[in-house]
Order: C-alpha cells, then sequence, then structure tokens
C-alpha cells in the first residue's frame, strides 16, 4: 500500500511580497527551498495561519539568502504581506517506509532566515 505523508514543511514563514499580475505560483528563498528539500515546480499546499486560506500552488526559486516569500497571481488574493503561512509539500510512499520516514522541517527567524 501507498500513502500520502509530508515530505517537507517551511513553519511559518512571512509573507514578504504579493503580486497579483502574475501568472501563478509562490516564489521562495533558495536557502529556504534547500533547507526543506524543496525544488522549483513542485507543488505545494499552503496554509495562512492569519486567516485560515488553504490553497495548492507551485514553487519558483527565489534569490538566494533574499528572506523573499512572494506569491503571485490569483494566490495573492489569500495572503496579505506580512502573514503568517506554512508551506508543505507531500510524498507517496510504501506504507512501511512511511512508519520510519522523516520530513525536513525548517523554522525560519522573522525575516525568514534560517535559524
Amino acid at each position: 500500500m501507498w500513502i500520502n505523508v509530508l515530505k517537507s514543511k517551511i513553519h511559518r514563514a512571512k509573507v514578504t511580497q504579493a503580486e497579483l499580475n502574475y501568472v501563478g505560483s509562490i516564489t521562495i528563498d533558495k536557502d529556504l527551498l534547500d533547507a526543506a528539500n524543496l525544488i522549483a515546480g513542485e507543488k505545494v499546499q499552503i496554509v495562512n495561519n492569519n486567516n485560515g486560506e488553504r490553497f495548492e500552488t507551485y514553487i519558483i526559486e527565489g534569490e538566494r539568502g533574499s528572506g523573499k516569500v512572494c506569491l503571485n497571481g490569483a494566490a495573492a488574493r489569500k495572503v496579505q504581506v506580512g502573514d503568517i503561512i506554512i508551506i508543505m509539500s507531500y510524498a507517496m510512499m510504501d506504507f512501511e517506509k512511511a512508519k520510519v520516514f522523516k520530513p525536513w522541517v525548517v523554522f525560519p527567524d522573522e525575516n525568514n532566515k534560517l535559524i
């Protein structure tokens, strides 16, 4: 049996930008992507702690060290700059392997820098 499990999580990142007039996605600082084992184009779920919104989009790689977390396109309507969000991705894996799998979890500081 295969199940979906949490693969990666950036916990409590701060939204630094929201660009409505863009094709779509979330731009994330490359340092955060590397630490959370996420890649450009990967599907992610976003949870907004400020307003309860939950939605999915895909990743665009942002400038390394910039602290940038920018929601683009329609997703920009679901956040405000300064909102705190959780970014998660999931992976399919064998049930037995999932029991011992440990996800990558990153806790950035208030400037989206690695602690």
